[in-house]
């Protein structure tokens, strides 16, 4: 009775070559895609090699689980104890991560034209809503940070500058600092057309009692 017995006869030498090299064809594919379509300044070449690899691995471990239920448990209960620390920066990158995972299991599964039609489609799909700018929203905003003393005329001032500078605002917080010698409130607001940040923030500096004042704008992508 041997004491040793390998299991690669299950699967032929053509079968792994095959599904690994399809794996990082159509991953690479992806992650050129990503790159492609990557619009913010959190690029990363660290991640988009990742795709590729997880893609790989993903393809490695369809292989080995095969149609063997044990197996799955198996590795499900081992993948278990992997902790990730890194966040993920935007929404899209967990597109692309759930996008290279199923190319792999299909690769791995050895469903190649499976896993070329899907890749070849969502990648045409992605590459079309970056060119057309789907689903952009075109409201652009300002963050308005503000430090007053506490007492309620301050608050009462500011808020008529911003009803007279801007179309709307809302305040969306109000905060106590410096052992409550200072309040420190922010609104959201659209500024008026003719009406710069530079303005706004001179206005409220001689309102504040020169205190400090900041107006921040972006495309309502920014976090307080």
């Amino acid at each position: 009775m041997p004491v040793f017995q390998d299991l690669s006869s299950t699967f032929s030498l053509w079968d792994v070559g095959l599904s690994l090299i399809l794996s990082f064809v159509l991953s690479a594919v992806i992650g050129w895609v990503y790159r492609l379509t990557h619009r913010n300044v959190s690029y990363s070449q660290s991640f988009v090699q990742t795709l590729i690899l997880v893609g790989m691995v993903i393809a490695v471990i369809m292989l080995v689980v095969g149609s063997n239920i044990a197996r799955a448990f198996a590795l499900v209960g081992a993948l278990s104890v992997v902790r990730f620390r890194n966040a993920i920066k935007e929404t899209r990158d967990v597109g692309f991560i759930f996008l290279v995972m199923a190319v792999g299991m299909a690769t791995g599964t050895r469903f190649y034209l499976l896993a070329a039609v899907a890749t070849l489609a969502i990648c045409a799909v992605i590459v079309l809503m970056n060119r057309l700018n789907w689903f952009k929203l075109d409201l652009r905003r300002q963050v308005v940070k503000v430090q007053a003393p506490p007492e309620a005329s301050y608050q009462e001032q500011i808020e008529e500058l911003l009803l007279r500078q801007s179309s709307e605002f809302e305040l969306v917080s109000l905060e106590s600092i410096h052992g409550g010698a200072l309040n420190e409130l922010f609104y959201t607001a659209r500024l008026k057309k003719g009406v710069s940040p530079g303005q706004l923030i001179g206005q409220l500096s001689a309102l504040n009692g020169g205190q400090k004042a900041t107006v921040l704008t972006g495309y309502d992508q920014t976090d307080l």
